[in-house]
């Protein structure tokens, strides 16, 4: 049977996608030079119940101990044959060092397996520097590790929930050194927008211009503001332009997840007018081999017939939409589901749209 489904333009009116709600500067933009800085660190973790490397196997992790060792006095070297602990693991151990951290203060570290440990639960890491890019020691961490895993073995089956190979230390490492970065001091700075959009951007320097005084911001790119401050304190200045509130502005693109059946559309996605038709095609091949048996005394033998039936149908339930010009992300995620599609018949529709011209986004299929 086919249906014929006119989709009104009074009907479609009521879902009208709302106006963009307005966001802090501070949300969508940073401050250029005021990042993160990666550390990284090599260490061993002690403690384990069992579950660590194998240090016959783990040759990284036996010299490493044998040289913590050496350095707290105990000499191992004429019994390293000897040694089968299974209580040490060695890890990798990263952080993020926030901006302006100063010496004292601490920061989360990541401790994950590097060897064949089993489980890090319960084990306690000691002190590890860690490195920034520049090979300096920024901060040294120690502490006891959080999996929040569980894992549990028998003779025959094991039970594991999360990843008991990786752990973290809440507030685990003491930073020793700061990365010097005047703020105070800059007459010029430059904003960064995490998601470049031009309208975004000239909208924020419009927003700074308005509060603080024209000429000050300045669009560059779509992903930088310029700011001149022209002598004024820059710490107030950036406490006042971060509160500060825009609408952002982002393309019409159409995010397509075909693994999934995920599909996430933009508010500026538009639709031109087109007519959706849509129908399944389903074949069936069955197999029903027989026997064939000869009769006695017949010097036959027994033998399988294949037997094959196709059945091929064309689906009784097609639909056909027509969808005005110009509609909305709602209109045409409602009508859509007013045609009773799903996920996996949306995106194909979506795909065909595109190919037909009608679809005013950009289609990115991943």
């Amino acid at each position: 049977m086919l249906r014929l489904l006119i989709l009104a333009a009074s009907l479609l009116s009521l879902a009208t996608a709302p106006a963009a709600a307005q966001v802090r500067i501070k949300d969508i933009a940073d401050v250029e030079g005021v990042r993160e800085n990666q550390l990284v660190g090599y260490g061993l973790v002690v403690g384990l119940n069992g579950t660590g490397d194998r240090l016959d196997a783990a040759v990284f992790t036996r010299q490493s101990l044998i040289g913590m060792l050496e350095r707290l006095g105990v000499n191992t070297r004429d019994q390293e044959a000897r040694l089968r602990t299974k209580n040490v693991a060695a890890v990798m151990v990263t952080a993020a060092l926030p901006a302006f951290a100063r010496p004292g203060s601490r920061i989360d570290v990541a401790v994950s397996a590097l060897g064949d440990a089993k489980d890090l639960t319960g084990g306690t890491l000691l002190v590890t520097p860690l490195l920034a890019a520049d090979g300096e020691v920024y901060a040294v961490a120690q502490g006891a590790l959080a999996t929040g895993a569980i894992a549990a073995r028998g003779i025959a089956a094991s039970v594991t929930r999360g990843v008991p190979t990786a752990g973290r230390i809440a507030n685990g490492a003491s930073v020793e050194r700061e990365i010097g970065y005047r703020l105070g001091s800059r007459p010029e700075l430059r904003l960064g927008l995490r998601n470049p959009d031009l309208t975004t951007a000239r909208r924020i320097a419009d927003a700074i211009n308005r509060a603080l005084g024209g000429g000050i911001a300045r669009a560059t790119d779509p992903r930088s503001v310029a700011l001149s401050l022209g002598g004024r304190d820059v710490v107030d200045a950036l406490g006042r332009i971060e509160d500060l509130r825009v609408e952002p502005d982002s393309p019409a693109i159409v995010v397509i997840d075909e693994a999934s059946g995920t599909i996430v559309m933009g508010a500026n996605v538009r639709v031109s007018t087109v007519a959706i038709a849509q129908g399944n095609l389903t074949i069936r091949v069955t197999e029903t081999p027989e026997v064939s048996q000869p009769g006695p005394l017949s010097g036959g033998s027994t033998v399988v017939v294949p037997r094959t039936t196709i059945q091929a149908d064309d689906g009784q339930d097609k639909r056909l939409g027509i969808l005005p010009a110009n509609i909305t992300l709602r209109d045409l995620v409602g009508g859509l589901n007013a045609l009773g599609m799903g996920p996996r018949d949306m995106i194909t529709i979506l795909q065909a749209i595109k190919a037909a011209g009608a679809l005013q986004a950009e289609l990115q299929v991943r």
